[in-house]
């Protein structure tokens, strides 16, 4: 049989308007149909022209019903922006205009229902980072970030903290035996459950990086990921562990979905420019909306890495405890990129928080400090205006690239030994003077929260030490 061949006065015999429509359909048929006989290609024409709307959804014929009906899906899916809505800005005077900007964008999107911008703040990629977006039945995958499930995960231990002093080599030890950076990762990961996800093999663009994850489990990215042991200083009698209060030996880790998350990341970031048109200033902001297939895949996607997040953390204080011959007294464990189903004055939103901590009602999370600073133990207080969020750290005082050209490596030195920190591996670019000051931040945040401890680092592990960046 020879190849299907067509001519525009084919067409028009078949009902096509002399017009873009006869090439269209001709190489749309010639792409699905190259072996098919003309008369059966021809009588399908017919059909289209004679009834193009029963073929706009159509998989392989849309194209050729829009050309025929004259529809222009790029410019159906253009959005244009509305007038902004208000919302509130936590310790604004700490927070650089270009997270402002950025977050005043946000709230001119038509899905926007509510938003805020914690104390940390500072600029990102779409929304800032410590931005928080409450929208309409839609998720922004920029308004999640790129480091999907992004998260904190603190261990207290019924040991008293001195042995940081008496131990130290030891724990230093612990922390470069059991752990692993960037692009290092164990030669032999643990098992788990999530690694058995359903949507490993149902959604393709999330099968194909199953073996990576598989790879990656219970590893850490670089940047400013770190597992750190500390002092946990427990203030608050009534605190939901048990805990007396006082000191305890602690184990705190940061760190993502790695991989996994990236690569959800960039793929459903490019869908939702394909399928969400926005001005040029706002094109990171793109949506999917719930109701469509794509939405849904990103969804299941995002819950897929938070919870492979999650399982990397509970492998790294697994390991670490079982070196220490000791079982956690306490947990606490926060995403902070992230999106949430939640009710918000009465209504159902999709809530994203962008490097920032949930803080409802009664909600624990670890707010770090910096490598110098201490961090904190949080209750939620559920603050509507907030959006039930807080700071997720001190936030950037500069860029990673400021903080290269202008901090010295021998004042970073100093200043470590000046606190007693001992820092295996990072970079100039977590030095912590380019980080704002941690106290200034709580102070901007106090109705959000209430502090029940705090974690004081004291030996730091973070990719820098011969482990290339995350892949």
């Amino acid at each position: 049989m020879k190849g299907l061949k067509l001519h525009g006065k084919d067409l028009i015999a078949a009902g096509f308007p002399e017009g873009r429509a006869i090439g269209i359909a001709i190489n749309v048929m010639l792409k699905h149909h190259r072996k098919t006989a003309k008369e059966e290609v021809l009588a399908e024409l017919a059909r289209i022209a004679a009834d193009p709307g029963a073929y706009a959804e159509h998989e392989r014929y849309a194209p050729i019903a829009d050309a025929l009906t004259g529809r222009d899906r790029k410019a159906e899916a253009m959005h244009e922006l509305v007038p902004r809505k208000d919302y509130r800005a936590y310790g604004s005077e700490h927070i650089e205009q270009g997270a402002i900007h950025q977050m005043e964008i946000a709230m001119k999107l038509p899905v926007t229902v509510a938003g805020a911008l914690m104390p940390d703040a500072h600029q990102g990629y779409g929304l800032p980072i410590g931005g928080v977006l409450a929208v309409e039945n839609a998720v922004i995958p920029y308004g999640v970030g790129v480091d999907i499930g992004c998260r904190m995960c603190l261990s207290v231990f019924h040991i008293a903290p001195e042995v940081l002093v008496t131990q130290r080599e030891a724990h230093k030890r612990l922390l470069t035996e059991h752990t692993r950076f960037g692009r290092a990762v164990h030669e032999k990961p643990m098992a788990d459950a999530v690694l058995e996800r359903a949507e490993f093999d149902s959604i393709p663009a999330v099968k194909q990086l199953k073996d990576r994850a598989w790879r990656q489990i219970g590893s850490s990215g670089s940047g400013n990921h770190f597992v750190e042991f500390g002092v946990a200083e427990i203030t608050d009698a009534k605190n939901e562990f048990g805990l007396a209060p006082g000191k305890y030996l602690a184990l705190l880790s940061h760190s993502g979905s790695r991989g996994l998350g990236a690569g959800i990341a960039a793929h459903y970031t490019r869908v939702a420019k394909e399928r969400c048109k926005l001005p040029s200033e706002a094109q990171n902001l793109a949506w999917l909306s719930l109701d469509s297939a794509e939405g849904l895949e990103y969804w299941l996607a995002m819950n897929l890495a938070g919870d492979f997040a999650s399982a990397c953390h509970h492998h790294i204080h697994a390991r670490i405890a079982k070196a220490l011959g000791e079982k956690p007294a306490a947990m606490v464990e926060n995403h902070h990129n992230f999106a949430w189903k939640e009710v918000h004055e009465g209504r159902e939103v999709i809530v994203h928080r962008k490097g920032a901590t949930p803080a409802g009602k009664g909600v624990l999370g670890v707010i770090p400090g910096s490598m110098t600073a201490p961090g904190y133990i949080v209750r939620g207080t559920g603050v509507a205006e907030s959006i039930a969020s807080a700071s997720h750290g001190a936030g950037r005082l500069m860029s990673r690239t400021k903080a290269k050209e202008t901090i010295s490596p021998s004042v970073v030195k100093k200043h470590l030994e000046h606190h007693g920190i001992e820092l295996i591996g990072g970079g100039i670019d977590e030095a912590p003077m380019a980080y704002k000051d941690i106290t200034t931040v709580m102070a901007s945040q106090r109705e959000l929260i209430e502090v029940i401890g705090s974690f004081t680092p004291k030996i730091v592990r973070m990719c820098g030490d011969g482990s290339a960046a995350e892949d």
